[in-house]
């Protein structure tokens, strides 16, 4: 048996057990002290192998002791996680930490508390293994990435221009665990529209819909969706008018948008710029764009993966890649060039929902293959 794997399934019950206190220890993403709480647990698991400090917007930022020379002859090796989760303080009492089916269960276990379990536990098997690691190995745990990442995307893209491939511990999809080698671009925008109120009785033809102008407007917007292509335009919130016998002066969408390619995003902010009223008594005032920029599947990516299905294969198993909607901070570092591999977290299903589990059979192969790819950082990938 592989070594690596052999070691993880012999520690399975303390990985399972720091799991448990990660999940125990919540941290909504609008929570900054709770927050805060799980970035210093995060630092007590692995003050004795690792150099760590928070950044000023609150992300937890470490590097590894391992054993070999760290020359970093091509940079270092980025972990990239998250501590925030989309659960409200209070979950774990109708939603508690368990063991049953094969599975553990509780907020946040499966996005992403094991993933960050696996990596401390990889990095323990190197150093107890002695496995020479060249180059530094770094993790960084953002504390707003389920928001959007908006004060955290700055640091991520400064650590990640410093190494020469990314590991990104979201989990993998499906119940196979499948690696995420491309997502999609993910946006917003807002259309406003200021129409002309009036009494919806009395004095209807001096009045300008907003509301009306609006649904029509969702017509055309609609119509910009092209499934072919993999772009979505999805009008998702809606809002407007005051009273149902008054001429609604002002309505609003918030519109969300996804996009495999940055060229698609750019199409969509040229149509969008491009809207016109229909009745010229309205205006129309558009704002928002691009958040996250797609991950494309470059030759990089395609050459990390290869590794790392390699890897795989040496521990028993097939590991097959996949792409997503979704988004991740995996985004900005794919987008600066940089080989990204996401995915390689816990393997389970039901992320934000109250079936969110992941399956105990995976956790050593999964502690076992992160730390290959992390004992290989030296490999210099294909850009």
């Amino acid at each position: 048996m592989d070594p690596l794997l052999a070691w993880a399934r012999k520690h399975r019950s303390a990985i399972i057990a720091l799991i448990r206190e990660f999940v125990e220890c919540e941290s909504p993403s609008d929570s900054p002290d709770a927050i805060q709480r799980f970035m210093l647990l995060l630092g007590e698991s692995v003050n004795d192998i690792a150099v760590s400090q928070l950044t000023p917007y609150g992300a937890f930022l470490c590097k590894f002791r391992l054993p070999g020379r760290h020359e970093r002859k091509t940079g270092n090796l980025l972990v990239l996680g998250h501590g925030d989760t989309v659960w409200p303080i209070g979950t774990l009492k109708i939603m508690p930490f368990r063991r049953a089916q094969g599975r553990l269960w509780g907020p946040g276990v499966l996005d992403m508390k094991a993933g960050l379990a696996f990596f401390v536990f990889a990095m323990r098997a190197l150093r107890e293994l002695d496995i020479p690691v060249e180059n530094e190995v770094a993790m960084l745990v953002n504390p707003d990435e389920e928001t959007g990442s908006r004060a955290s995307r700055a640091g991520t893209e400064l650590a990640a221009k410093q190494a020469h491939a990314v590991l990104v511990l979201e989990p993998g999809t499906g119940l196979e665990g499948k690696a995420k080698t491309a997502r999609k671009g993910i946006g917003a925008f807002t259309l406003k529209v200021r129409g002309i109120a009036a009494h919806a009785g009395i004095d209807f033809a001096t009045g300008s819909s907003a509301i009306v102008e609006l649904a029509r407007q969702i017509e055309v917007i609609s119509g910009f969706t092209d499934l072919k292509r993999g772009i979505t335009v999805n009008p998702g919130v809606i809002s407007g008018g005051t009273r149902s016998n008054v001429v609604a002066a002002e309505a609003s969408a918030e519109i969300d948008f996804r996009v495999p390619r940055l060229v698609d995003a750019e199409t969509l902010d040229r149509r969008f710029r491009a809207l016109r009223p229909f009745d010229n008594r309205c205006s129309l005032e558009i704002s928002g764009g691009l958040n996250r920029p797609p991950m494309e599947r470059s030759r990089g990516i395609a050459a990390l993966f290869g590794a790392a299905r390699r890897m795989a294969a040496d521990l028993g198993v097939d590991l097959e890649a996949s792409s997503t909607g979704g988004g991740s901070d995996g985004n900005f570092t794919a987008a600066l060039g940089i080989p990204t591999l996401d995915g390689i977290g816990a393997v389970g299903e039901g992320a934000h929902a109250d079936h969110e589990s992941i399956l105990i059979r995976r956790i050593p192969d999964r502690v076992a293959l992160l730390a290959k790819l992390a004992a290989e950082s030296a490999i210099s990938y294909t850009t």
